[in-house]
C-alpha cells in the first residue's frame, strides 16, 4: 500500500483529494473542524518535504451548479488557521483560472480549489474533467475516506492519469488499516457492537462480519425485531415486522458459525418518546402495551460489559439507546466507558457510522478509543465487504 511516506515531494505539486465537506452555520462559519484537522498531517508532510499542496474537495450538494453558499472560499481562512499556513484560493477547480493559480504556486504553499461539485462532471466520473484536474499536479494523493465509496472524477478516475505517482494520505491509510484490523488481522476475541434502529440497514454488515467475529452484541431499536421474532412482547417499541424471519435467520447463521449473539435482557421503557416520559425497567420480552424500549437496562449492561472487557478487538457501529435524549443516553455512555476500559488494557477499538461517531464525540470518548472513522457511508460499505472505488484506484 503506497502512502505519502513512499514519496519525497520536494519541488513537486501534490494534488490532494481531501474531505472538507464540513458543517457551516447560518453565517457560513465552520462549526466543526475535525475533517480539516484529519487532513493536516498529509498536507504538512508535503510542505515539509518542500512541495506545494493543491487541495480539492466538495461541499454540500450543489448538483452541478455554482452556489455561492457552498463555495469553499468560506472555509479558506479556517483551513489556514488549522494548518498554520496561508491558503490561497482558486475560483474554479479546472480550466485557465485553476491552471494559472497552480502555475503561480511556490514550494511550501497551499492552494484550495473551488467546490468540485459545481461541475456536474465530477459526480458523473467524467474522464475529460478528471484529466483537467490531473493537469494540476505531479503526484495524486487520496486522503478522503468519506468519499472513497464514490466513483467520482476526483476520487477515482483522476488516479488513472497518475499510473506510478499516486498514493494514500495518512488519514485514508489509517482508515484502511483500522478496518483491516477488525475484518482480517484483529486479535481474538473480536466483538462487534451493532446498534441503531433498523435491522434492514445493518443486514449486509451482519452477514459479512459473522465470519470475522466471535461475539455480536445487538442493541438499539433493532433489538425489538429480534425479540418479537422469538415470541417476545415488545409493546410499542420500534419493530420491523417484515424482517422477523431475517432476524431468526441471522441468529441461526450465527449459531452455525459459532458466533455468540448477545441481545438485551432488560430495557428502560417509556410511555412516550420524550425525555420527560414515565420510565420503568422491564424484561425485554415483556414490554407492556403503550410502552416502548428506549435504552438498555442494568442487567443488559452488566452482560455487555463482561463481553467487551474480555475482547481484544472491538467494532462499534450504532448507539444502544436514544442517546439524543439524556434520560435514554446511559446505555450508550456505559458502552463507551466499557470500550474505553478495554482499550486502556490493550484492545483495539474502532468506532464508525454516523450516530455512534456523534455519540463518541458528544460524550468525550474520541481520545479513549483506538480509532474513530471519519467516513460514514464508506465505512459501512467496507464493513459490508464492498470494494471501494476510491481505494481500488490507488491499489
Amino acid at each position: 500500500m503506497k502512502t505519502v511516506d513512499n514519496f519525497n515531494f520536494k519541488d513537486k505539486k501534490a494534488l490532494i483529494r481531501v474531505d472538507f465537506n464540513v458543517p457551516l452555520d447560518g453565517d457560513l462559519n465552520v462549526t466543526d473542524t475535525s475533517r480539516i484537522e484529519a487532513a493536516k498531517p498529509t498536507i504538512i508532510k508535503v510542505l515539509e518535504d518542500g512541495g506545494s499542496a493543491i487541495l480539492m474537495s466538495h461541499l454540500g450538494r450543489p448538483k452541478g451548479q455554482a452556489n455561492p453558499d457552498m463555495s469553499l472560499k468560506h472555509i479558506c481562512s479556517k483551513v489556514a488557521e488549522v494548518i498554520g499556513v496561508t491558503v490561497k484560493f482558486s475560483d474554479d477547480c479546472v480550466g485557465t483560472t485553476a491552471e494559472e493559480a497552480v502555475r503561480n504556486l511556490k514550494s511550501g504553499e497551499v492552494l484550495l480549489l473551488e467546490n468540485l461539485r459545481f461541475h456536474a462532471a465530477e459526480e458523473k466520473g467524467d474522464k475529460d474533467f478528471a484529466s483537467q484536474l490531473a493537469k494540476l499536479g505531479d503526484i495524486y494523493i487520496n486522503d478522503a475516506f468519506g468519499t472513497a465509496h464514490r466513483a467520482h472524477a476526483s476520487t477515482t478516475i483522476v488516479a488513472e492519469f497518475f499510473p506510478e505517482n499516486k498514493c494514500f494520505g495518512y488519514l485514508l491509510a489509517k482508515e484502511i488499516e483500522s478496518i483491516d484490523k477488525v475484518m482480517q488481522t484483529g486479535e481474538k476475541p473480536v466483538t462487534a457492537i451493532l446498534g441503531g434502529s433498523k435491522v434492514s440497514s445493518k443486514i449486509t454488515i451482519i452477514e459479512n462480519i459473522l465470519d470475522k467475529v466471535d461475539h455480536l452484541i445487538i442493541g438499539g431499536g433493532m433489538t425489538y425485531t429480534f425479540i418479537k421474532a422469538q415470541g417476545g412482547k415488545v409493546g410499542n417499541s420500534i419493530c420491523e415486522d417484515d424482517k422477523q424471519e431475517l432476524a431468526l435467520n441471522i441468529l441461526k447463521q450465527a449459531k452455525e458459525k459459532g458466533v455468540e449473539v448477545h441481545l438485551p435482557v432488560d430495557v428502560l421503557a417509556a410511555d412516550g418518546f420524550s425525555n420527560d416520559a414515565n420510565t420503568q425497567v422491564v424484561s425485554v420480552n415483556e414490554i407492556p402495551d403503550g410502552w416502548e424500549g428506549l435504552d438498555a437496562g442494568p442487567k443488559t449492561l452488566e452482560n455487555f460489559k463482561e463481553v467487551i472487557l474480555k475482547s481484544k478487538t472491538i467494532l462499534w457501529n450504532g448507539p444502544i439507546g436514544v442517546f439524543e435524549l439524556p434520560t435514554f443516553a446511559k446505555g450508550t455512555i456505559a458502552i463507551g466507558n466499557y470500550i474505553d476500559e478495554a482499550t486502556s488494557k490493550g484492545a483495539f477499538s474502532l468506532v464508525g457510522g454516523g450516530d455512534s461517531v456523534a455519540a463518541v464525540k458528544q460524550f468525550g470518548f474520541e481520545d479513549k478509543v483506538s480509532y474513530v472513522s471519519t467516513g460514514g457511508g464508506a465505512m459501512l460499505e467496507s464493513l459490508e465487504g464492498k470494494n471501494l472505488p476510491g481505494i481500488a484506484a490507488i491499489l
